[in-house]
């Protein structure tokens, strides 16, 4: 639990009081057979086991063995408690107005529950900073606007209130719409949204458009599209789009490089959209994924052992610039770790 005493960083492994799963059923299926496919981290027989223990109910009675389930049965799985593995605990807000509230993430803490995590997340977290009343102006719970990967550390966009998540979110909506008018003769977009991040990447391969940063281009622009893949331990995962797939989304990210060393190179990366990993998949899409990430591979795809969350990376989001409902600009910067500074001579 978070805690005024400074010297606290870290939130030590500890159990949660587990979580209820709701699903509804669209077509008949057996009760195992749905869990594997809805819930593919599981195999059969592990869902038989849950099935043995009670841990499933349909239409409020308790399941004990498997059932044929029908369309409009409505299913819950009662997780039991399960231990969440320690994580560094929220720092004090960066900027924080009564509304917007803006945190300086610190890498290896999930945003929002998902998978292992409930309660060790930035919004767990903030729930009980709220309850005990250690927020200021804590009327209500801040609740993140976007995502940042759990090994992605920087700048976290919060607000109280639906209306500034609303003015928000449509400003990050408004930064696709504005990168897709630019791909369209005769259309000067406007961002209203800037978002920069710094990492380090593994040196291009050859034939990679990066090698042209070296060469003395200013910026090179990866506009690779992200779309859902196969993937085996997931079911599906995002990774660089099949270009065959209508469902791909947009992407771009443009690549500045800041130093060559010894281990890698040291860029800057300005988003105008904000897709799952992007930053990850348009270095790796690239043929240069990021220093030490196990997930990505050069040409953008996904190992199939490796999972999102899966932590050896340095990727920062350091500024952000955002237009407030009374028209002002408001930028933020998050203080760069040291691997990341221009000066480092690690």
């Amino acid at each position: 639990m978070p805690s005024s005493t400074p010297w606290l960083t870290e939130l030590p492994a500890a159990f949660n009081d587990g979580w209820a799963y709701r699903d509804r059923i669209t077509a008949p299926a057996q009760t195992s057979a749905y869990y594997a496919a809805r819930y593919p981290h599981s195999d059969l027989e592990a869902w038989r086991q849950r099935l043995a223990a009670g841990q499933i109910w349909r239409n409020g009675q308790q399941l004990w063995a498997d059932v044929t389930l029908l369309a409009g049965d409505r299913l819950v799985w009662h997780r039991p408690p399960w231990q969440e593995p320690a994580v560094p605990v929220l720092p004090s807000p960066l900027f924080d107005d009564g509304d917007l509230v803006v945190f300086n993430k610190p890498s290896g803490l999930p945003v929002l529950p998902a998978g292992g995590w409930l309660r060790h997340t930035v919004l767990g977290q903030l729930q009980v900073l709220v309850a005990a009343g250690a927020l200021e102006a804590a009327a209500a719970v801040p609740r993140p606007v976007h995502r940042l990967g759990r090994f992605t550390s920087g700048l976290l966009v919060c607000a109280r209130s639906a209306g500034a998540r609303g003015w928000l979110s449509a400003q990050l909506r408004e930064s696709t719409r504005a990168a897709a008018a630019m791909q369209r003769p005769g259309i000067h977009a406007r961002h209203p949204c800037s978002k920069i991040y710094r990492t380090l990447l593994n040196p291009p391969l050859l034939g990679s458009p990066l090698l042209a940063l070296a060469a003395g281009a200013a910026e090179v622009l990866i506009d690779t599209p992200i779309g859902r893949r196969p993937h085996a331990r997931l079911g599906a995962i995002w990774s660089a789009g099949d270009p065959a797939d209508p469902q791909s989304l947009l992407a771009q990210s443009q690549f500045r490089l800041l130093a060559q060393r010894p281990e890698g190179w040291l860029v800057e990366v300005a988003i105008a959209t904000g897709r799952p990993h992007q930053i990850r998949i348009h270095a790796a899409a690239a043929g240069a994924p990021l220093l030490g990430d196990p997930l990505y591979l050069p040409g953008g795809l996904a190992r199939p052992e490796a999972l999102p969350g899966d932590g050896g990376y340095r990727l920062h989001a350091y500024l952000i610039s955002l237009s407030r409902p009374d028209g002002s600009l408001l930028e933020l910067h998050a203080p760069l770790p040291i691997a990341l500074r221009v000066e480092c001579s690690c």
